[in-house]
């Protein structure tokens, strides 16, 4: 029997779920502990790729692998197998112990909290289902982002062994698809945990109704420009053209279209794909404006009002820090605040649409 099938054969009780204010409140304070570590796991990750970390555990035991090297020869053994990686002998050839040791722990870090947020999600979630304080429609949606959790772990190492080959160099293909399955389980929570601390919508008034299909295109505009900054990442495209807002002198990216066939620039060459990510963090930037001023002349209530300004002030930052990380050729701090700023401007993104959601009414 499947796990989502053992929820709702569970819950298939005819005893009710407990809803009352303190099992919220506990509930919500899990979800938001869990929607804080995957936050923390995706700002850790992108440390671990600016430093070159990711490769770093050439080998990783599920059930051990949390055990970190202890003495001398334990560290020996394991930097022993590193050395015999494609990435030693290319890259880092002659990397003493030290060296190594310092970009093991991002990689190991990185690995443990990934653990460490399956077993925070796991226990506390069998426990509310004993103690049935999860109605069957929670439980059910809590099940399947632990299916996803768990096939981001596997996602993991799938993009990892892309590196472990002659050509040391993670796909970014599957280091784009790590990031956008890791968005999609953070969203996910998220927006359970706003089910439980905002119960009732916006006032579906006239206003709302005009609103929420623009909302609806801006969480998918943010999700698509996040999604290829994930590109420029695995690429390292922000180490090229730092100059703002041309690029080499020309608004066009230079030999932008130099790939063939002509969709493999979009995805593979480096100076289209910062081009496509200048490009849509513009859109993104005019679009949410265009929004909030809007928004301002319907005078929407203040359940619409307070998620539009702070939408307006995550986009606003994260664009000073995006064109700041571009410029300082992408110092390892303000690059990681930068992907921080995503995921701050995605959980706006996604509060301003779950205010606006049209609920149906009961039958």
């Amino acid at each position: 029997m499947s796990l989502l099938a053992a929820i709702d054969h569970l819950m298939q009780d005819n005893a009710p779920a407990v809803t009352d204010p303190r099992s919220t409140r506990l509930v919500s304070a899990w979800l938001l502990l869990c929607c804080a570590m995957i936050f923390a796991m995706v700002i850790l990750g992108g440390v671990t790729r600016l430093t070159g970390s990711g490769l770093s555990m050439v080998q990783w035991d599920p059930l051990f692998g949390v055990v970190p090297p202890i003495g001398e020869q334990a560290w020996e053994e394991v930097f022993s197998s590193y050395r015999s990686s494609p990435e030693y002998r290319k890259i880092n050839i002659g990397m003493d112990l030290e060296g190594f040791k310092s970009i093991y722990w991002f990689e190991y870090s990185h690995r443990v909290l990934g653990r460490s947020i399956g077993t925070v999600f796991l226990l506390p979630f069998l426990y509310f289902l004993y103690r049935r304080m999860l109605e069957r429609r929670m439980a059910l949606r809590l099940g399947a982002a632990f299916v996803l959790g768990g096939l981001q772990g596997l996602l993991g190492w799938y993009m990892v062994k892309s590196g472990l080959v002659d050509h040391p160099h993670v796909s970014q293909y599957r280091l784009t698809a790590h990031l956008t399955l890791a968005l999609l389980i953070y969203a996910w929570l998220l927006w359970l945990l706003f089910d439980l601390r905002f119960p009732r919508p916006a006032k579906n008034d006239r206003t709302t109704r005009i609103l929420r299909p623009l909302s609806r295109m801006l969480l998918g505009l943010v999700t698509i420009t996040i999604v290829s900054g994930g590109f420029v990442a695995g690429l390292k495209a922000g180490l090229a053209y730092n100059t703002f807002p041309k690029m080499g002198g020309q608004w066009l990216p230079p030999a932008g279209w130099m790939l063939q066939p002509g969709w493999r620039n979009l995805f593979e060459n480096i100076a289209t794909v910062q081009f496509d990510h200048r490009l849509l963090a513009s859109l993104t930037f005019l679009s949410i404006a265009a929004f909030w001023l809007y928004a301002q002349v319907r005078s929407p209530g203040a359940a619409v009002r307070y998620p539009a300004h702070l939408l307006m002030l995550a986009v606003l930052i994260q664009v000073i820090l995006g064109i700041s990380t571009l410029l300082l050729h992408v110092p390892v701090g303000l690059a990681a605040t930068h992907q921080a700023g995503a995921l701050v401007l995605l959980s706006a993104v996604l509060l301003l649409n779950h205010r606006l959601r049209k609920v149906k009414s009961p039958t």
